[in-house]
């Protein structure tokens, strides 16, 4: 079975302005499934800034708020929210069959997916905004929407009907939809959730190591916000070498964690000052001077905590049992123009036909 990979925000530089203006991201993951068994049909999970706010799944059959500050938006939200999932659920297994036909899939008991990944981007400095919509079968690129042109592209032959079905009044929908609704509704998620999106939580830094062989890793968990610059000097200049920065990270409590493992072996780093610097807006820098007595060890069989626990949002781990979102990794280099975090609800809460729901017309 594939498993399901959300890069949500890989870092496309390695130092980070972190008093630049802050871009505010939307993203919705829904997944319909077939031939999984105890897996409801059809999971729709949403964030805002990276954080999950949302969650639907077709068995509970109810959207469920995942942070306080989205209840500000009211009853009727829920409601409405509600209402949209349902009609997902709906559509995305009607496209799931139409695409198993295009397949010859019919009456196969296998495991096949459709999944989408779309969202919209604000920057609150200068106002550019930016947006996208893609679909994935069983892992695999599927159709995007080319938004510049206003029209599907299939990424694969199976893909064509689907693309003829949604070129025209479908594609312009989807056009309006995210770069004048999404736009509006996503400052209204910004001013609705300030107080908690302004909070400033400094990282708690360690070191980290799991025997005396491997890497020494400098470990930032707790944060808020994500951005956040991690790296290694070798007595007081900058080390690029021999350093490998992973992707930030989301936990389960909404902060976000970070690391960075120096490869070299003790001998060396022992005759020399290595220093991990962390960098966040919530304080000054933070300077971790590498020594034995430092360092953490579960060689022993010491838990560290924050590493394992904190690495997958919980409400994200149903969807990782399923398969791959391979297009997730893709989506960047097409769409992305600055802060890769495409990453509650759907953008908008009005619906093509003006309902006043957030619907989306799979189906047409």
């Amino acid at each position: 079975m594939k498993i399901l990979v959300i890069l949500i925000c890989p870092l496309l530089v390695l130092k980070i302005n972190l008093a630049s203006g802050v871009i505010h991201s939307w993203t919705g993951l829904h997944t319909a499934a077939t031939g999984i068994k105890d897996l409801p049909e059809f999971v729709g999970v949403n964030l805002f800034d990276d954080e999950v706010t949302g969650y639907f799944d077709s068995k509970n059959n109810q959207f469920e708020i995942r942070q306080d500050w989205v209840k500000k938006l009211g009853e009727k939200y829920v409601e409405d929210q509600t209402k949209s999932f349902r009609d997902f659920t709906w559509k995305f297994k009607e496209n799931l069959k139409i695409i198993m036909i295009e397949f010859n899939q019919t009456g196969d008991q296998g495991v096949h997916t459709l999944q989408q990944m779309y969202g919209c981007q604000w920057d609150d400095e200068d106002g550019a905004t930016d947006g996208y919509s893609q679909y994935g079968y069983d892992g695999e690129d599927f159709i995007k929407l080319d938004l510049k042109n206003t029209d599907w592209v299939a990424a694969r032959p199976e893909a064509e009907i689907i693309k003829k079905k949604w070129n025209g009044g479908e594609a312009k929908y989807w056009k309006n939809y995210l770069e004048v609704q999404s736009v509006e509704w996503i400052k209204k998620y910004a001013r609705s959730g300030k107080i908690s999106l302004e909070r400033k939580v400094p990282p708690q830094v360690s070191l980290l190591q799991t025997d005396s062989s491997s890497p020494v890793v400098c470990h930032a968990t707790g944060f808020y916000p994500d951005k956040v610059n991690i790296s290694w000097q070798k007595d007081g200049q900058d080390l690029h070498e021999d350093v490998d920065v992973g992707e930030t990270l989301p936990n389960h409590d909404g902060t976000f964690q970070k690391r960075a493992e120096l490869n070299m072996t003790s001998d060396v780093w022992k005759k020399n000052q290595f220093t991990c610097v962390v960098e966040h807006k919530s304080g000054d820098p933070i300077h971790m001077i590498l020594t034995e007595e430092k360092i953490r060890t579960n060689s022993a069989g010491i838990n560290v905590p924050g590493i394992v626990a904190g690495l997958v949002v919980a409400a994200l781990v149903l969807i990782a049992v399923v398969v791959g979102f391979v297009m997730v990794v893709k989506r960047r280099s097409d769409y992305e123009k600055a802060r890769p975090s495409p990453p509650a609800s759907v953008c908008s809460d009005t619906g093509s036909d003006g309902s006043g729901t957030s619907a989306e017309p799979l189906v047409t």
